[in-house]
């Protein structure tokens, strides 16, 4: 009986504890951003932030962000009667990282940040954004949908950890590696220009007795590499959190 109630109290005070810093409406969690791009990526969106129409607001820019998911994966879909589409594509993400980048950076300038409903709202819409991307990106000639759908697996993996962590440690990381969402989205465009121009789109490449094309190669490339991460991390910070939280011995009276 004892036993289970101190089960109970763990349960209890991991999940149910209140945060009182986003209860009081205070910005709860640090934000951990140290990839390549990152400082200057960090003063393009200030300018632009300090010189948005004040009609704008953040929502608004997070539906921006969305509506660009929408258009890059109709020009994956549109790119198998044309492989110029993928330009669409291209400037889907763009748009897609106008929308989602500059919305929490409007909030912070304009001092008028929402911790719990922004949270909520921005990896909400992000994890739909990436799927719907990686859904026309796996219906198109660029890549197979198996591929496409490893991707995505790759990254809610990386999200739900990266949750996991900012709410038991107040730090949610945006990049790893060095590599964030920006530095993701640039490789993805260089992706579609090399699959519009290079004829070794066709290329066949053998592994272990599958066939691959080029493109689904560089993908799954880049699905292990998001697994691997994860996997590396997952590993790290659970012999952190085992000396956090040693096991108890049980006793009996």
């Amino acid at each position: 009986m004892e036993q289970k109630f101190r089960v109970y109290t763990a349960i209890k005070k991991l999940f149910y504890k209140p945060n009182m810093n986003m209860m009081n409406g205070k910005e709860s969690a640090e934000r951990l951003q140290n990839s390549i791009l990152n400082s200057t990526e960090k003063k393009v969106l200030i300018w632009m932030a300090e010189r948005m129409p004040k009609r704008i607001n953040s929502d608004h820019l997070t539906g921006i962000g969305f509506v660009g998911a929408l258009l890059s994966a109709t020009g994956y879909i549109l790119s198998n009667w044309g492989l110029e589409f993928l330009w669409l594509a291209s400037f889907g993400l763009f748009v897609n990282w106008f929308g989602d980048s500059l919305d929490g950076t409007l909030a912070r300038v304009r001092n008028a940040q929402r911790p719990i409903y922004g949270f909520f709202i921005d990896h909400s819409i992000d994890g739909l954004t990436v799927s719907v991307m990686c859904i026309g990106a796996g219906l198109s000639p660029l890549i197979s949908f198996s591929i496409a759908m490893l991707v995505l697996v790759g990254y809610l993996l990386l999200s739900i950890f990266t949750y996991i962590n900012t709410y038991l440690e107040g730090k949610f990381k945006i990049a790893y590696s060095k590599l964030g969402p920006t530095e993701f989205r640039l490789i993805v465009i260089l992706i579609n220009t090399l699959f519009i121009y290079l004829p070794i789109r066709n290329q066949q490449l053998s592994f272990m007795g599958a066939t691959l094309s080029l493109f689904d190669a560089i993908g799954f490339v880049i699905a292990l590499i998001l697994i691997f991460i994860y996997l590396v991390s997952f590993v790290k910070d659970k012999k952190k959190y085992e000396k956090i939280d040693p096991p108890h011995h049980y006793t009996t009276k």
